[in-house]
């Protein structure tokens, strides 16, 4: 009767380790649980410098760090994707709603000169395949942000590859 009394007490015991914990799962969100910015180049570069920091993401497939950029970019540059725009690039049939690209644009002498990002939202601009475009100082500061006419006028000679440059994401 004692180990039964024991055992019990000992099962309640973990029960109660295991109620506490998923609790505590509940109230403490999970880095995948973080929403997605929407429209708003502030909160987007939160979300690609804090929350989901870029640096940590895989660069575009086949590219490296620091290659030979153009302007308005740069002279160098570095493009990182977040999980959904690899398994875009992957998948080749075009960049599915969530996909954020970020480029570190850098000068002749390897100085980051500003940060720019595309991030598709489903339905924001559909002329221009739903990107919300956002270019950033070194210091973070917003240069331009939303439907960038700059950006969509020299994108759109890659309109048939959802106005990519840095490589093929359609076949």
């Amino acid at each position: 009767m004692k180990n039964l009394t024991k055992g019990l007490l000992a099962l309640v015991f973990l029960l109660g380790l295991l109620g506490m914990a998923y609790a505590i799962h509940e109230t403490i969100p999970s880095e995948t649980q973080i929403p997605l910015p929407g429209a708003d180049a502030t909160k987007l570069y939160e979300y690609v410098t804090r929350h989901k920091p870029y640096s940590a993401w895989q660069l575009w497939p086949g590219k490296g760090r620091m290659y030979k950029g153009t302007e308005p970019h740069g002279a160098l540059l570095t493009t990182y994707v977040d999980n959904t725009a690899l398994g875009s690039i992957k998948k080749k049939r075009g960049m599915a709603d969530g996909s954020i690209i970020v480029k570190e644009n850098y000068s002749a002498d390897k100085k980051l000169a500003a940060l720019t990002v595309m991030y598709k939202l489903k339905g924001y601009n559909p002329a221009a395949a739903d990107w919300f475009w956002a270019k950033y100082d070194d210091a973070g500061k917003v240069l331009v942000s939303g439907k960038a006419e700059g950006c969509i006028n020299c994108h759109q000679k890659k309109k048939d590859n959802e106005y990519i440059f840095t490589g093929e994401v359609k076949k």
